[in-house]
C-alpha cells in the first residue's frame, strides 16, 4: 500500500483524540521498536470491533504502551472491562500513568506478569482477546485463551503477515518468525473456529470459537 493511500485512509476515518496523539508522540520518543504501538488506523479498528462485538470482558496480551488498551477500552459497553497483561516490568512506569490518567481508567485492570500463568488464576470467561505479544508463544497463548473464552467469542491476532516474513525461509535463530508461521498453519486447520486475515498493517487475524451447538 503506497503511502500516499495511507494518508487518503487516515483522512477519511474518524480522527484519534489529543489524547492518543500525545501517547503516540511519547511512544516514538521514549521508547524502543515504537512500530509496536498499534497507530491511527488499528486503533480505530480495535474501537470499532469492541463495539460491534460489545464484549462484557475483554483481555488482552501484551500491553506496550497502552495504545490499544485505550482503543480496547474506548470502545466497551457500560459495564465492559479490559484486562491486559504486559510481561516487562520494565513497561511499567511509563504505562500504567498513560492508562491511569486517561478517560476509560475505570475500565481497564493492567498486569505485569505472564497473561499464559496469571490469566487462568482470574477465573474470568472472555468475550473478546486481543492478542498481541510474545510470537514465539502465539501458540500457547491462543490454546490458553481458547480455554477462557465464550461460545461465539472472538480472538484478534496482531502481525500475523509479520511485514510479509511469512513468505519467507526463516533463519534458524528467527524464532518470530517461525513462531507467527507456525501459529497461522495451526489456525488454519482449527476446525473449532472460524478464521480471516486482514491485511491492514502488519496483519489482524480474526478468529471466532464456533459454538458447539451451531454456528
Amino acid at each position: 500500500m503506497s503511502v500516499t493511500l495511507d494518508n487518503y485512509i487516515l483522512q477519511h476515518i474518524d480522527p484519534e483524540s489529543d489524547y492518543l496523539k500525545a501517547l503516540y508522540r511519547d511512544t516514538h520518543v521514549k521508547l524502543l521498536r515504537p512500530r509496536m504501538a498499534s497507530g491511527h488506523l488499528q486503533g480505530r479498528m480495535l474501537a470499532m470491533f469492541v463495539r460491534m462485538i460489545r464484549p462484557g470482558q475483554v483481555l488482552e496480551i501484551g500491553t506496550y504502551s497502552g495504545y490499544s488498551a485505550l482503543c480496547l477500552a474506548e470502545g466497551l459497553p457500560e459495564g465492559g472491562m479490559l484486562h491486559t497483561f504486559e510481561i516487562n516490568d520494565e513497561q511499567e512506569d511509563f504505562t500504567r500513568p498513560w492508562l491511569e490518567n486517561s478517560p476509560y481508567s475505570e475500565k481497564i485492570r493492567f498486569y505485569i506478569g505472564d497473561a499464559l500463568e496469571k490469566v487462568p488464576q482470574l477465573g474470568i470467561t472472555f468475550d473478546l482477546a486481543f492478542v498481541d505479544g510474545d510470537k514465539r508463544k502465539y501458540i500457547a497463548y491462543y490454546e490458553m485463551v481458547l480455554c477462557h473464552l465464550n461460545e461465539g467469542g472472538y480472538i484478534i491476532a496482531d502481525n500475523t503477515l509479520w511485514d510479509n516474513h511469512v513468505l519467507e525461509t526463516p533463519a534458524a535463530n528467527d524464532k518470530q518468525t517461525q513462531g507467527i508461521q507456525a501459529f497461522n498453519a495451526y489456525v488454519a486447520q482449527d476446525e473449532r473456529v472460524e478464521k480471516v486475515i486482514i491485511p491492514v498493517r502488519d496483519g489482524l487475524t480474526l478468529i471466532r470459537k464456533k459454538k458447539t451447538t451451531g454456528r
